[in-house]
């Protein structure tokens, strides 16, 4: 079998983790990902993101988002390397940044400036704020993104102080995000012959997250505020519970799951209590279902609860990183790919969520410029031409 996007050639002028996480996608689902780093200033600045290091800049954090990719070492502000690059835009169905939303103007990364080397090629750009209006040569990263757009103001508890989540989720659902964008981009290039720009920001993506808080607020001037041990705002029960080892969290989030979970507590007579009839009346009485579950719920250890429950009740344990991925249903899942890098051979990686019955390609991420010479060579420059290219500090 082929992978669904063989055939396709995507030129990643990228670094740290949006644009990345993204095209990471792309690369594992087949398509030629070339990443055009500069080797004067060192690559892609993930490549020396420590504390875990692997050789001369190459770091896991690096390893985490670039497998199955290629490496160019290219210098996009040398005359002699702009002109490689054009050549490999001539090949290429799409094209995507992620740099300062200012830049892709600067360095000749736009349509307008590669349609005359080729008209299909479709132009991914990521930023922070867009590539336009005031905040476009701002610098930006996920956590200021959050608490911009009110991630922090909803997380935590309602006495805490605002909290990040802790990981870089607007990065990756922009990377995501991009990544759809330069797909949908190029299926219409491939009709049309004709190319265009796409822009995508972690500042418009974050907001967009905001979603059905957002609508209430725009429609009705709601304003959603923290709930309790991480609950949902509006439906109940759907939050953390006290088990007797710790916490177990329990999302009943129809009416369907709510009956299972009083029947499977054994508190049948909570279904007809007309106080929890329905989401209106557990959402007003929140705080004494929360205090009667937890009372029933301590009984028993988390690992029970979920025993017991058995897939009628939706719920789940609290993990910590290393408890959820040492959990044999990931490993069984296949959530872990071992890779042959050569200063590790059993590099573990995070194997990619999409799964199609056949493995994803185990590729580790590349060296700075590991393939330069191929790329060169498929571009049909002569090894004499690549050496005065190095030579003259292009590539």
């Amino acid at each position: 079998m082929s992978l669904p996007l063989e055939g396709l050639r995507i030129i990643a002028v990228e670094h740290y983790g949006a644009g990345p996480y993204g095209t990471g996608f792309l690369a594992d689902l087949g398509a030629d990902l070339i990443k055009v780093e500069n080797r004067q200033t060192g690559g892609d600045v993930s490549r020396s993101v420590g504390p875990h290091y692997l050789g001369e800049l190459d770091s896991q954090f690096y390893q985490a988002f670039n497998r199955n990719k290629r490496s160019l070492s290219l210098d996009l502000k040398h005359p002699d390397g702009r002109a490689v690059f054009h050549r490999l835009v001539a090949t290429a169905n799409g094209l995507i940044n992620n740099l300062r939303g200012d830049q892709p103007k600067k360095l000749g990364l736009r349509h307008e400036d590669l349609s005359a080397h080729n008209p299909a090629i479709v132009c991914a750009h990521v930023s922070a704020y867009g590539n336009h209006g005031e905040r476009a040569g701002w610098p930006g990263y996920d956590f200021l993104m959050q608490a911009e757009a009110g991630f922090l103001h909803l997380s935590g508890e309602p006495d805490g102080p605002p909290a990040c989540m802790g990981l870089s989720i607007v990065d990756y659902m922009t990377g995501v995000t991009s990544s759809l964008a330069l797909l949908a981009g190029i299926n219409q290039a491939k009709q049309t012959g004709q190319g265009r720009d796409m822009e995508v920001s972690l500042y418009d993506v974050a907001m967009h997250q905001l979603s059905y808080p957002g609508v209430w607020y725009l429609n009705e001037g709601d304003v959603t505020e923290r709930a309790p041990r991480s609950g949902h705002p509006f439906i109940v029960p759907s939050q953390l519970y006290r088990s007797q080892d710790g916490w177990i969290f329990i999302m009943a989030q129809t009416q369907k799951f709510w009956e299972a979970l009083c029947d499977k507590v054994a508190k049948p007579d909570w279904k007809t209590d007309p106080r929890f009839l329905d989401y209106e009346g557990r959402f007003a009485n929140r705080d004494e279902l929360t205090l009667m579950l937890d009372a029933v719920l301590i009984k028993r250890s988390t690992a029970e609860w979920l025993a017991h429950f058995a897939g009628e009740v939706p719920a789940g344990p609290v993990n910590d990183i290393a408890q959820a991925l040492d959990n044999p249903y990931f490993r069984d899942r296949g959530g872990v790919q071992t890779v042959a890098h050569p200063d590790r051979p059993d590099l573990k990686l995070l194997n990619n969520p999409i799964r199609m019955g056949e493995p994803i390609p185990a590729r580790p991420a590349p060296k700075l410029g590991a393939d330069s010479e191929d790329i060169l060579s498929e571009l049909g420059y002569s090894l004499d031409e690549i050496t005065k290219l190095r030579t003259d500090n292009a590539i």
